[in-house]
């Protein structure tokens, strides 16, 4: 008996292409032949590429997803145990922090009744931790625009109200420190989107990274001084949907073809971010990368040949978001430093996600990671001493309201 699932989690007829008709056809007919059962070579993953056939895989893969890698990818990777990473023989160690890392941060129906709930059962992984990280991809607007933006649901563009935002954004008064806001939803409502956002964020004392305000700060590394550790954070997202910034509001993203059908990942600007930190003295680097393709359990090669790149260009910690789905961690030894492990987390799934569910949907990624400042022969170094990933069932908001 097939127990595959045999439709598709939501229609293309909803998004009303010229073409939607088919594209369901397509896609129901490929189902019922199980047609892919391994990644599509030379599929788009940035809306921008998409072709007919994109389209047909996209929605194919939302009800079947891709569960074998590409071939070569598995052995391009290196350790998948943690229990690799220690810090080095002889190392003194003067200061530490901890970090607690969590993946997509995405609107769902009801989910203002589930503040300070939501996150109750993974609360101390990333609240109780020096610094918290998550991908944060649903802008904010008033109640009004956003019910108009969402339509009946179905719509593609990721926003929510303010009450939203702070159910994802906090618990119990304490707050992420950190969120990526560099995505491909940044500008679902536009640029009044991104900057509503950035305010409450400021407000909150929440730094955002990957969305420069002022054009000097493009290109630049986001930095941050804890417990005598300082961390640069650098991010870059594979692309933008539907929105075409002003000539002169280009710098407002880190954009970069990180996962393109027609070239190679471009990673100029990601180093460029890296150069900075290192010129500003920074301690340890965290990259975070929204790329990938959706609804695949591994990394294509191309990405896992760029994670490698930039982890011997100066990231010590590789943090990827947008699939949805997890993906292996990797964990790499260096060749820039034979006592360095970096970390590469290829896709930590979401955290939240109300735009359809599904099982391989409700698991998502945490990473709970220690660093150790100190000398080793003589010289400062940073480690990562310590990197436990978490799996956590994504929770389903709390639609009850209150007596």
């Amino acid at each position: 008996m097939n127990s595959k699932p045999s439709g598709l989690p939501v229609t293309p007829y909803k998004f009303y292409r010229p073409d939607a008709r088919l594209i369901g056809v397509a896609a129901k007919a490929a189902l019922l032949a199980d047609y892919w059962d391994v990644p599509l070579a030379g599929a788009a993953t940035d809306g921008a590429e998409f072709g007919f056939r994109d389209e047909v895989y996209w929605f194919y893969k939302s009800a079947r997803p891709i569960t074998k890698p590409e071939e070569g990818a598995r052995a391009l990777m290196n350790r998948r145990d943690s229990s690799v990473v220690s810090l080095p023989r002889d190392f003194d160690t003067e200061c530490s922090l901890t970090m607690g890392v969590a993946g997509d941060l995405i609107q769902a129906e009801g989910l203002e009744q589930s503040k300070n709930i939501l996150f109750s059962s993974v609360a101390d992984i990333l609240f109780e931790r020096d610094i918290s990280f998550a991908n944060y991809e649903s802008v904010v607007a008033e109640d009004d625009i956003v019910k108009k933006a969402l339509g009946d649901g179905r719509s593609f563009t990721m926003c929510c109200s303010k009450g939203q935002y702070s159910t994802l954004t906090q618990h119990n008064g304490k707050r992420f420190s950190v969120l990526n806001t560099a995505n491909n939803h940044t500008f679902d409502l536009d640029l009044v989107g991104l900057e509503t956002t950035q305010n409450l964020l400021q407000e909150d004392g929440i730094v955002s990274i990957g969305t420069p305000r002022d054009i000097e700060e493009y290109g630049r590394g986001s930095i941050l001084t804890i417990n005598g550790i300082k961390i640069g954070f650098v991010s870059a997202t594979f692309g933008i949907r539907r929105f075409e910034l002003p000539a002169d509001q280009k710098h407002r993203i880190h954009v970069a073809k990180l996962c393109s059908k027609y070239v190679a990942p471009e990673l100029e600007l990601l180093k460029q971010q890296i150069a900075d930190c290192k010129a500003q003295g920074c301690d340890f680097i965290v990259g975070s990368l929204h790329w990938g393709w959706e609804f695949e359990f591994f990394p294509r090669e191309s990405q896992i040949e760029a994670a490698h790149a930039l982890i011997e260009a100066g990231v010590d910690l590789l943090l990827g978001h947008h699939p949805h789905v997890i993906q292996p961690v990797e964990f790499y030894p260096t060749k820039r430093d034979p006592n360095r492990i970096a970390v590469i987390a290829y896709s930590l799934g979401s955290t939240t996600f109300g735009w359809f569910t599904a099982p391989y949907m409700m698991l998502s990624l945490m990473m709970d990671i220690q660093l150790s400042k100190g000398t080793l022969d003589g010289e400062q170094r940073t480690y990562i001493a310590a990197a436990k990933p978490v799996r956590n069932r994504c929770p389903a908001p709390t639609l009850s309201r209150p007596s």
